[in-house]
């Protein structure tokens, strides 16, 4: 079967000192572009599956470097909005050590967070697609974008697409008088695939918050399946198992739930990190990619998207600018990382 996903979110501008300089260091900004939905497009394609991006990115030379980004990819842009006045930025200082990254975003009154309901032709935009993927950034913008995320997934889910959800909760994003138990649950109850720790998705949900023992794993599915109660389309839950021994030193390991079993793979460690930005994301489109391209075998699935994702790690920027062949290969090794003559 041939698969297309079509992904929505914001495509930003990502400004950087450098190295590992402060705010207060800074004489000068690298610029990077990326965003959530985005980076897991740009995976996917990478690894072999068509994508469609849907964004608003201004009329402007900020716009057209962004839409160029986009189109590097080999991802499918018809359907991009040009609209508004500016590109949603945000600034990046990279952690070292003990020391934690920041982030301050500028993304008020983007082009994104402008965008409006009945000016996306849905029908044609998943004629020919097999799954939807949108993530808890969107709605979280304004409530035109959760509107149009809604809107989405009701046509998403009547033309018979595949839906999944990152729900990437950002406190410092919901400003515009809606709490997210308030917007969520209505968009959720589609899904069919997430990838959320459970504190999380039950906050969401506007449910009482569980801190289970990921070790113990007949509790793990006792509260998986408690979310999959909650959401009547749910096939899957994905979340990572993340060890932060510090800022440049993580330890990664994947859970996937799925037909009442649970699948987890061993701890890899990421050391030294190059970037943890977009982290989350590798693992998102390493999950799209196991269950599209491997769906008889869950442990390959979880095993790919955990392996994604430590390799992200190493990589500069927003975006997994890895193969599936590297993928594999690092998923099979001893974490070595010889030369390759």
């Amino acid at each position: 079967m041939v698969h297309k996903v079509v992904t929505i979110g914001e495509m930003m501008g990502r400004l950087s000192p450098p190295g590992n300089l402060r705010f207060e260091q800074a004489n000068s900004f690298q610029i990077d572009y990326g965003g959530g939905e985005f980076n897991v497009s740009a995976s996917l394609s990478n690894y072999g599956i068509p994508t469609d991006f849907i964004t608003a990115i201004p009329n402007n030379p900020l716009g057209n470097a962004a839409l160029k980004v986009i189109r590097s990819f080999g991802i499918g842009d018809e359907h991009i909005l040009r609209q508004g006045d500016r590109l949603g930025l945000y600034f990046l200082e990279h952690g070292a050590a003990g020391r934690n990254s920041n982030v301050i975003y500028d993304r008020a009154n983007s082009s994104m967070s402008q965008i409006q309901p009945r000016t996306i032709n849905w029908e044609i935009v998943f004629k020919d697609a097999t799954w939807f993927h949108w993530s808890g950034i969107t709605p979280a913008l304004s409530q035109s974008a959760a509107d149009v995320c809604k809107e989405a997934v009701e046509i998403a889910s009547k033309m018979g697409l595949t839906i999944s959800t990152d729900l990437n909760y950002r406190s410092k994003l919901w400003k515009y008088g809606k709490a997210p138990k308030q917007v969520m649950p209505d968009l959720l109850k589609y899904s069919h695939v997430i990838l959320a720790d459970v504190d999380t998705t039950l906050f969401m949900l506007g449910h009482q918050k569980i801190d289970p023992n990921y070790l113990d794993e007949n509790e793990v599915k006792k509260v998986f399946q408690k979310v999959k109660n909650l959401l009547p389309n749910l096939t899957s839950i994905g979340m990572t198992y993340r060890h932060s021994v510090n800022a440049s030193f993580q330890k990664i390991g994947g859970i996937l739930y799925t037909d009442e079993q649970l699948y987890r793979t061993t701890i890899k460690d990421a050391d030294p990190v190059i970037d943890r930005v977009g982290t989350g994301d590798a693992f998102m489109a390493g999950l799209l990619y196991g269950l599209l391209e491997h769906a008889d075998d869950p442990q390959t699935a979880i095993d790919f998207a955990t392996g994604a994702c430590v390799l992200k790690h190493t990589i500069y920027g927003d975006i997994n600018r890895v193969t599936k062949e590297e993928v594999f290969q690092f998923i099979h090794s001893d974490g070595s990382a010889k030369v390759s003559r």
